[in-house]
């Protein structure tokens, strides 16, 4: 007896559908063959479906069986076709009569007692069964948490594979999987770090504001114990609620990674990732012999941190530059070919020589001039060039430190930036441009346009500083956005001579 059942395969951070077939009966020694490029996982899922049967007081096939994972020219990996296989020798076996099967999607590992495990990608499948006209789509508890976020498609909790049974032979009611409500009203819990902890740095500070409220990157520079890391860390706090299909997006990236966003898919949150100098260039970018998600695509819709950002290896900086342009990277191995989003905010920190104190009056450089060059050298040109804003980070005065007077709050900054955020959502209404640092060309025309007189300002500042025309549509980006916290409809003269100071160590630290 033949038995057809749909689940799905990831690939990248999207689904598409897999054909699992079981024909039991055969003629021959009494066996389970399974086909369809099934990985060492999917091979193992032989021992895993038989015990699980057998403690769920179901009957083995006592035949040959074959199980085939069709199409047979894509690879399957994973652990996820253990439901939908031992389901699949149910119904070949007799032992289930389900003629809805056909409106369901199913995936789900399976212990050895029968209970399902979390897999990976519920949100990317949960699309996908809606996309086919699907009724329903069976998941393990937290995938289906995930799942029940894509309106349209009805999502099932399966806890064991006998519940599964059961459910799929009437003779057991599951609810409905509901979103969690938090998902669309909280961001959650804070984190205890704020921005009133910080001493000094009031430049910086309102660099990072600028930052976040636009979008762009930011690069801190500055010696050690100045700061750098202590505003990096509290950047995601003061980021604006992303959107509910920005937040999709992030959890669908998440999801297919196996990874949670901090605390569960239950509050609006951007994603903040902070990766060590010693990660590669595929942990950064994504691949692998399945190609994945990398660092950059899991920072989607968020922050990226590379604190200490001369000691990570040149070539991995360098696969940074076309994302940052683009937003979006497209990795191609042996296994396929994925594109994903990368629409991050990049936050860098970085010493000005090897020891750290070029510059400073209180401690003596010991650098070489030709050491301090090499250091610098390891940051290309055109990667600074795709930095926004650069902003020196000098160190503490014990004045400073002793000052107790508290800054502003993170809540405080938050409310101006998401002001400044809700303008731009105004002036892009009905495109996917959220941010002025995504701003086209044909709209960098329209909305950032300069009086005579500015664009004379900006000219001279172009010349003296040798800045490249990367660098000037940047500035102008970053001058809409100063405007925009300043709720000026037009670029005035102090919000564009803010905007190229930020380039001043653009060529003066660096060249």
């Amino acid at each position: 007896m033949l038995a057809t059942i749909c689940s799905a395969a990831l690939l990248g951070i999207d689904a598409v559908p897999v054909q699992v077939e079981v024909n039991t009966g055969e003629t021959g020694v009494p066996n389970l063959i399974l086909v369809g490029l099934p990985d060492a996982a999917v091979k193992e899922s032989e021992d895993r479906v038989f015990s699980a049967l057998s403690n769920s007081g179901l009957r083995m096939p006592r035949t040959r069986t074959t199980i085939n994972l069709a199409p047979g020219d894509l690879r399957k990996e994973g652990a996820i076709y253990d439901l939908p296989i031992a389901l699949g020798i149910l119904v070949a076996t007799g032992q289930l009569a389900c003629e809805r099967l056909g409106d369901h999607l199913i995936a789900g590992e399976l212990s050895l007692s029968g209970a399902t495990r979390p897999i990976k990608g519920g949100l990317a499948m949960a699309v996908l069964a809606r996309d086919l006209g699907k009724k329903a789509i069976l998941l393990p508890p937290l995938a289906a948490q995930e799942a029940a976020l894509v309106e349209g498609i009805a999502v099932y909790e399966i806890t064991s594979l006998d519940q599964a049974n059961l459910f799929l032979a009437g003779k057991l009611q599951l609810p409905r999987q509901q979103p969690p409500r938090a998902s669309t009203t909280s961001r959650g819990p804070e984190t205890g770090t704020d921005f009133a902890d910080i001493k000094g740095q009031h430049a910086v500070r309102r660099a990072a504001e600028v930052a976040v409220a636009g979008g762009h990157n930011l690069i801190m520079i500055g010696p050690p114990g100045s700061g750098k890391s202590m505003i990096a860390k509290r950047i995601p706090g003061i980021m604006p609620q992303p959107t509910l299909e920005e937040y999709l997006d992030i959890l669908r990236i998440h999801s297919a990674a196996g990874q949670t966003i901090e605390s569960g898919v239950h509050y609006l949150r951007r994603p903040a990732r902070a990766p060590h100098h010693t990660i590669s260039d595929v942990g950064l970018l994504g691949g692998g012999t399945i190609p994945g998600p990398g660092e950059i695509s899991l920072a989607h819709h968020g922050v990226l941190f590379l604190d200490e950002l001369p000691e990570f290896k040149r070539s991995a900086l360098e696969v940074l530059r076309q994302p940052l342009e683009d937003g979006h990277v497209t990795i191609s191995r042996s296994a396929g070919k994925i594109t994903l989003p990368c629409h991050f905010m990049l936050v860098a920190a970085m010493n000005p020589c090897p020891c750290g104190y070029l510059g400073d009056t209180k401690h003596e450089c010991r650098c070489s001039p030709a050491q301090i060059q090499r250091y610098r050298a390891r940051i290309s040109g055109p990667l600074l060039d795709r930095i926004d804003l650069h902003i020196e980070a000098p160190a503490l005065s014990i004045a400073e430190l002793r000052n107790d007077r508290v800054g502003e709050t993170t809540a405080e900054i938050r409310e101006r930036v998401e002001m400044a955020r809700q303008r731009q959502l105004a002036r892009f209404w009905g495109t996917p441009i959220t941010a002025n640092a995504r701003m086209p060309a044909s709209q960098l025309k329209k909305f950032c346009a300069l009086a005579p007189q500015l664009g004379d300002m900006l000219q001279q500042a172009m010349e003296q500083l040798s800045l490249s025309a990367r660098a000037y549509d940047r500035i102008l980006k970053v001058a809409r956005t100063i405007a925009d916290l300043a709720e000026s409809d037009r670029i005035e003269s102090p919000h564009l001579l803010e905007a190229i100071q930020y380039r001043s160590l653009d060529r003066n630290v660096f060249y």
